[in-house]
Formats: structure tokens, C-alpha cells, sequence
């Protein structure tokens, strides 16, 4: 392989890391990560005992012989068992982790974002009205001052006897 085309190829990888949606991407990675944890341990450490409390913890032990004899666990079980149980544990774990990220994440954040947006928005209202107000008041300034001019004719003063004093 050429230098130039190992230049190139090294120019065009460093092109790719530097955009920003690839550096977006890594930091939600790592951000992602550390979340995970936060959420696994608010739902093993709060909400399985909670959920335990009505039944049991471990869904994985409830099953269903769909065709017997079905004895015995694990790779010593005979028969052909549906374990239901631990679906239903998976899709409550996807359940309550949803959950716990929407209650405690995602609602609280687009509660923040609607209030700074809500103040931005009246910070630009009350410029509005401020620029507004003084526009008037240069506006009636400008009136006051032509008032105080006297008569024109056709942007130059006019002398008492009704001739202008810059005609042409």
C-alpha cells in the first residue's frame, strides 16, 4: 500500500472519530453503563422485594409439562416442560425497569426541560414587549419634534410667506 493511501485512510479515520455523532454515541455508551447500575440495583433492591412480597421473587421455578412424565430439574429433567415462569419474570423485569426509568428519569427530566424552556420563552416575551415600548416612545419623539418644527412642504421648512427655504 502507498504512503499517500495510509495518509488517506488515517485522515479518514480520524475524520470519523472526530464528528460528533460518534463522540455522542461513546459518552451515551458510558452513560448508559453507569445507568444500567442504577437501575438494577433500585429494582433488585426495592421493587423485586416489593413484587415478593405479593408472590415470589423467582419466577424462574413455574412451568408447565407439555409433555410428560416431566421429573426431575435442569439437565436431568425428562418430559418437555414450557417454562412460562421465566418469561413472565423477564418481561416484569423489562416492566418495572421501564418504569423506574420513566418515573424516575425521563418524567423529571422533561419536567426540567419545560420549565427552562418556559422561562426562555417569557425572558424573549419581555424583550418583545421592551423593544416595543421603546420604538413607541422614539416614534413620539420623532412626532413631538416634527410638531415642534412647524409646517413643512416637502421635507424643508416653510417661510411665512409659504416659500420653501430649500427649493430647487
Amino acid at each position: 500500500m502507498s504512503e499517500k493511501n495510509e495518509a488517506s485512510i488515517w485522515q479518514g479515520f480520524k475524520a470519523f472519530l472526530m464528528r460528533g455523532n460518534v463522540v455522542d454515541l461513546a459518552v451515551a455508551v458510558v452513560i448508559g453503563a453507569a445507568f444500567t447500575n442504577i437501575v438494577n440495583a433500585v429494582v433488585k433492591g426495592m421493587i423485586n422485594p416489593l413484587v415478593g412480597a405479593f408472590g415470589t421473587q423467582n419466577l424462574d421455578t413455574y412451568s408447565s409439562c407439555l409433555k410428560g412424565p416431566c421429573t426431575g430439574t435442569g439437565d436431568a429433567a425428562t418430559g418437555v416442560r414450557i417454562l412460562w415462569g421465566s418469561v413472565l419474570g423477564a418481561t416484569l423485569q423489562f416492566v418495572i425497569t421501564a418504569a423506574v426509568v420513566y418515573f424516575l428519569m425521563v418524567m423529571p427530566m422533561a419536567r426540567y426541560l419545560a420549565r427552562v424552556e418556559a422561562r426562555r420563552k417569557a425572558r424573549e416575551g419581555t424583550q418583545e414587549i421592551v423593544e416595543i415600548s421603546e420604538l413607541e416612545v422614539l416614534k413620539e419623539i420623532r412626532d413631538e419634534l416634527v410638531a415642534q418644527r412647524g409646517p413643512q412642504h416637502d421635507g424643508f421648512p416653510v417661510r411665512g410667506d409659504g416659500a420653501g427655504y430649500g427649493e430647487r
